[in-house]
């Protein structure tokens, strides 16, 4: 029996994987050196245990590892979450990076197109008119330039082709869904990353402190949101100068007035991309109060602010100014 049937073996009878095991295991499938036999069993057999904070650590550092490096300077963040929490909402975290790049603050951002929604943040970002296919040295130099630099998962993460048709075979979530968000090629050390369950909280918060990861926010509303919720207390784990801490933040008590979740249900890219345009340009609603509060997490995240409710207002006002809609046209001339 050799190592990885070893592993797998001992993933059957319901053993955890270390971070060092895992990183093995996951060095193995994404050089192509595991057989897909082997790697259906590993991911079968991790998903039926359920997989701890040292596995997704180990699979986050491979895929770190064999992506292809954006390299940025000082304090840059990620609004990537997992997606999946089967809200099919407006594009929140990518309307909300644009509204922090506009503020100054350096995104890298990291995304696919549409896997479990109707339209992901590559889709709405290319209705956009913003360049999703940049190389690595073109989203360094647009994150220089305008604070906002897009990686399209799968031109930066080549080796995922080593499991994408056995991903197919098993046809339901497996730690790959947990291993995109974290798996930024920027590598970056701050971020606001929704979960779709709220069990993955502390697990995440887990793997990033493994990872060396400096602040960062795990968020999952109790609506089912992977986004900080207008409708909903959110729970967070935060991560900050390597310690753990919860959470909460109840939208009625710093003041959100709109209420209806369907005024925030997204449609395809065309619509989605109208509807960022909108609340650049003015309008307030469901929508804008959830970038406005996602936003606020972020400029938390980037040391702008202390109290959340400061940065909420803040986000408000600026918001009702053309600054947003303004740099877009930057972003999109790039």
């Amino acid at each position: 029996m050799n190592s990885s049937e070893q592993l797998i073996n001992n993933i059957s009878k319901g053993k955890n994987l270390n971070f060092e095991e895992s990183k093995t295991a996951f060095l193995n499938i994404m050089s192509g050196n595991m057989s897909e036999e082997l790697i259906y069993k590993f991911l079968v057999n991790l998903s039926a245990k359920g997989e701890t904070a040292e596995e997704i650590a180990g699979g986050v550092h491979v895929l770190r590892k064999k992506a292809l490096k954006v390299n940025v300077i000082g304090n840059v963040i990620d609004t990537c979450g997992t997606g999946g929490d089967g809200k099919s909402t407006l594009n929140i975290s990518t309307a909300s990076s644009l509204l922090l790049a506009s503020m100054n603050i350096k995104v890298a951002k990291h995304g696919n197109k549409a896997l479990s929604s109707k339209c992901g943040s590559a889709d709405v970002l290319e209705r956009l008119k913003i360049n999703i296919n940049l190389q690595p040295d073109g989203v360094a130099k647009s994150i220089e330039k305008n604070n906002f630099g897009f990686m399209f998962a799968p031109n930066y993460h080549l080796t995922m082709k080593y499991v994408a048709s056995i991903r197919k075979k098993i046809g339901k979530r497996t730690i790959f869904n947990l291993l995109g968000p974290l798996s930024s090629p920027a590598n970056v050390k701050r971020q606001v990353v929704g979960v779709f369950a709220k069990k993955w909280l502390l697990p995440f918060a887990n793997a990033l402190k493994n990872l060396q990861s400096e602040h960062v926010w795990v968020i999952h509303s109790e609506d089912g949101m992977d986004e900080i919720s207008p409708f909903a207390v959110t729970n967070i784990v935060e991560l900050k100068n390597n310690k753990i801490n919860e959470i909460k933040i109840d939208p009625k008590k710093i003041g959100v007035k709109f209420n209806n979740p369907d005024n925030l249900k997204g449609q395809n890219a065309g619509y989605n991309a109208n509807k960022i345009i909108d609340i650049f340009s003015g309008s307030k609603n469901e929508f804008s109060e959830a970038v406005c509060l996602n936003s606020a997490a972020a400029l938390i995240i980037c040391n702008k602010f202390d109290k959340f409710e400061d940065a909420y207002e803040f986000s408000k006002k600026y918001l009702e100014s053309d600054k947003a809609l303004t740099h877009l046209k930057k972003i999109q001339s790039f």
